[in-house]
């Protein structure tokens, strides 16, 4: 779309002209607002447009400033499918099959989105910081420690900024969370347990048309073995960390962010036990300690890829006064107050919580003095209820939605920083513990013991 209009345009040509844009701009109104040329206009390459850079691009697009200059990647598929989504919403990206070649034939990018494999994350990254780019990263930050670190350096030498993708960080309903109900007003008391989880159903590797295959000499170009592989690349100890790595990173990394601090140790058992032709393994659970300034938080995690049972996706923490559950689906999100806690009715008067039962299934709230009494035996039943037992808590809303793409904040977040300085909401040094976090849990399944973390594996 051409940023002036020509002088020679007659005025029959520029009403004609203005009907026509008017007409495409009232279908489609974020498109308007992208389309029009802006004095802070970020210009942006992405690197990998298969299906996690398709959902970036889908919430990228929602973001006035930001402007598709170049897509690349090494499948023409998918290659293709990004470019011409782009400019189906005005963009007009060059496509390119090596990143190399395009930062060095695009001049005027200001910032790239890597959403590659893991095990590309380093190279890519640190080949666009050197050359004068900001970059927003996929999670895991890299398949190892070391190419994390090397990022984390990389950021620091160059002074470009780098935004790692864990999305949940920007997410207006866990910040609330975190800063005003967990560290301000203190509504779970001490935290003493977490949990989370992650479950899928069984599903089948990824195949590909077979006229779109890659040539093998071209899929060894770039480190793969087969198209197998390259599909199905999560699965393989060569590109990826497994499901752990995949999916849990997203939640380990949210127990060091909530709890403010990283573990000391871990212990985790898993095994390839229904995928028979995968390398990572197929479930995985384990069992951090975070010291704490309250004391010890023992932290449970799971994730399991042959069910979808055991109540969707979250990371729970868990205090003498109340509990939080979180999740990116507002149906698994509640906060439950434990009857011995103070009331919390000043909180809902600040707007900080809702009131109990005005959220979708809550039950209704338990004072102190109904708890449940032991039921005392009778001549036909000698079992009594075991006097432990304590009432169902009460559950209270958290009245923060996210009404956007779950990524949009983040990469909000990042266009931010680029144009006011803001601080990223997911530096490299945060992302690297977190990365250090989730591998290690490999490490303990294979090792079958518990293994120790010092301070200083965390720093880069």
């Amino acid at each position: 779309m051409p940023d002036s209009i020509s002088p020679c345009l007659t005025r029959r040509d520029f009403l004609s002209t203005g009907a026509k844009l008017g007409a495409v701009l009232a279908a489609t109104p974020y498109l308007a607002r992208g389309a029009a040329a802006r004095a802070d206009t970020i210009n942006v390459a992405l690197i990998g447009c298969g299906s996690q850079g398709r959902v970036l691009i889908d919430a990228a697009l929602k973001i006035p400033e930001l402007r598709f200059k170049a897509v690349c990647d090494i499948w023409p598929y998918n290659r293709t499918y990004g470019e011409r989504l782009l400019k189906k919403f005005s963009h007009d990206p060059r496509p390119f099959e090596d990143y190399k070649e395009m930062l060095a034939s695009v001049s005027d990018i200001d910032a790239v989105i890597v959403a590659t494999p893991d095990f590309m994350h380093a190279d890519q990254t640190n080949f666009a910081l050197r050359a004068g780019k900001h970059v927003y990263c996929e999670k895991l930050m890299s398949n190892t420690v070391e190419g994390a670190r090397s990022m984390v350096r990389t950021a620091r030498e160059t002074k470009k900024l780098l935004q790692i993708g864990h999305q949940r960080r920007s997410n207006p309903r866990y910040l609330h969370a975190r800063d005003k109900l967990v560290r301000e007003a203190r509504l779970l008391g001490r935290i003493n347990n977490a949990s989370g989880q992650w479950n899928r159903s069984v599903s089948d590797d990824l195949g590909f048309p077979a006229a779109q295959a890659l040539p093998e000499a071209k899929l060894q170009q770039y480190g793969f073995a087969n198209m197998h592989e390259f599909r199905n690349w999560r699965w393989f100890k060569k590109y990826a960390g497994g499901p752990i790595s995949d999916l849990g990173a997203h939640q380990i990394d949210i127990f060091n962010w909530m709890l403010g601090e990283n573990p000391r140790s871990v212990l985790a058992g898993g095994g390839v036990d229904y995928y028979k032709t995968h390398e990572w393994y197929d479930n995985a659970i384990a069992i951090f300690e975070f010291p704490t300034k309250s004391g010890i938080v023992r932290a449970t995690y799971q994730v399991l890829t042959t069910t979808s049972a055991g109540g969707g996706y979250y990371e729970y923490f868990m205090g003498d006064e109340g509990a939080l559950k979180m999740s990116e689906n507002p149906a698994y999100t509640k906060l439950y107050r434990e009857a011995r806690a103070p009331e919390w009715d000043p909180f809902v008067a600040q707007g900080l919580i809702g009131r109990p039962g005005s959220g979708e299934g809550a039950p209704a709230p338990v004072k102190p003095w109904e708890k449940p009494r032991p039921k005392l035996p009778t001549a036909s039943r000698t079992s009594v209820v075991d006097v432990r037992e304590t009432a169902a808590l009460s559950a209270w809303d958290i009245p923060v939605t996210l009404d956007k793409a779950i990524h949009q904040p983040h990469i909000e977040n990042f266009c931010q920083a680029i144009r006011k300085g803001t601080p990223l909401n997911c530096p490299p040094e945060s992302a690297f513990a977190s990365a250090v976090t989730v591998l290690k849990v490999n490490e303990a399944i294979a090792a079958q013991k518990m293994l120790t973390f010092a301070p200083e594996d965390f720093v880069a």
